[in-house]
């Protein structure tokens, strides 16, 4: 069904780095959501009414927030198409981020709601009537939501969709509160105990996390994210692979929508290597960064010395000092200076961010230390550096 609806409704579908193709798998998916929960709002809404039941007619209404929440994410879609100006020289991706914000905003909203409305039931609770019609709408809106997550999160995951994950997880998430309301009803026909506040309460509930996770997922993007180590050893062993790049550093990724990234990175080269060949060397790299991997690479020079033996061996030293010490320790733009009394060994370490700014003057000391004890004429001359990869 899913593969029938993408190849009926969307051309070129298999180009999904375009932006009119994704747009076009949001579009789909925004109508889809539309046609489909208002479909079960009107079923949902109905069956509550006949069954009096609070936790029914709760989930009818969450449907038709997800209806609206599909129109915004159709409004988003739309709109984070629109191409680079003069007042948004990145383009306008971020806007899908801000479609999904306001998606759970809504949801959060709708939650509170039925919150409320449970607590007033468990206070003067109703009789609920069991009818099996009814109960067979309900499972049918099961079975519809179940496709409408798996829907979204294929789509999702093709395009790279923050608002159709979103989308997916809230669907899935009624499948739950569904189950739930129906169970609060098979419950009372054989029981004859009425739980259906407390149920509605916890839909509530289910439904306010729901649009809180929504928040977290749509809210890092926004605010600025660590680089996915997958992302970061995509970028560095594709610069790495150029000959004349000895190694990388320092790599940042910055985020402007699902299709739209810029990143810098620092190539180290070999110093003794005319300038103007490893400029050369760099542009290419940037140019086919672009072509490649759609991503807007800068790439920042660093020398580095690999003609002088007595260097590399003591760089590999102060390497292996560090790992002794934290082997996510790691260093770049090694120098040695040598002096009358004492060797300057100047390099930057990069630390995970678990280490605060209290505990740098501490690892100073330790490295300065352990250093030393390699010969007592080395100085170290250390900047610490924050990791910009997430953690695995």
């Amino acid at each position: 069904m899913t593969e029938l609806l993408v190849k009926t409704f969307v051309k070129d579908y298999q180009n999904t780095e375009e932006a009119k193709v994704r747009t076009a798998y949001g579009v789909l998916a925004s109508l889809v959501g539309i046609v489909c929960n208002l479909l079960l709002f009107g079923g949902k809404l109905a069956v509550g009414l006949v069954l009096h039941s609070v936790s029914v007619m709760a989930d009818a209404f969450n449907n038709l927030s997800d209806a609206a929440s599909s129109v915004i994410g159709f409004i988003g879609v739309k709109m984070a198409e629109k191409p680079a100006d003069e007042e948004h020289p990145f383009g306008h991706g971020r806007i899908e981020y801000i479609a999904a914000l306001i998606v759970s905003f809504l949801v959060i909203e709708v939650g509170f709601t039925f919150f409320k409305n449970a607590i007033a039931k468990i206070r003067t609770p109703e009789e609920l009537s069991f009818n099996l019609i009814s109960m067979g709408i309900l499972l049918a809106s099961v079975a519809v939501k179940l496709w409408l997550s798996f829907f979204n999160k294929k789509l999702g995951k093709r395009i790279n969709s923050t608002v159709m994950q979103a989308t997916a997880t809230d669907a899935l998430g009624d499948v739950v509160t569904t189950l739930a309301t129906m169970g609060s009803i098979l419950f009372f026909y054989f029981t004859k105990i009425n739980i259906d506040g407390y149920v509605g309460l916890a839909v509530s509930l289910l439904v306010m996390w729901a649009g809180v996770g929504i928040a977290k997922d749509t809210l890092e993007p926004l605010i600025g994210q660590s680089v996915d180590p997958k992302l970061y050893r995509e970028i560095s062993e594709f610069v790495e692979s150029y000959d004349g790049i000895l190694g990388s550093h320092d790599l940042i990724v910055h985020n402007y929508g699902p299709t739209k990234s810029l990143a810098s990175i620092h190539a180290e080269v070999p110093n003794n290597v005319d300038i103007e060949t490893s400029h050369e060397i760099i542009d290419r790299i940037e140019r086919d960064a672009a072509k490649k991997l759609g991503i807007f690479l800068v790439i920042h020079m660093d020398p580095v010395e690999t003609a002088d033996a007595q260097v590399a061996e003591v760089k590999a030293e102060v390497q292996e000092v560090l790992h002794q010490m934290d082997e996510r320790l790691s260093l770049h733009d090694f120098r040695m200076v040598d002096g009358e009394k004492w060797i300057n060994l100047i390099f930057d370490v990069v630390v995970p961010f678990s280490y605060g700014e209290n505990d740098r003057p501490k690892l100073r000391e330790a490295i300065e230390e352990e250093v030393r004890s390699l010969d007592e004429r080395y100085h170290c001359v250390i900047t610490f550096d924050s990791g910009f990869v997430a953690e695995e």
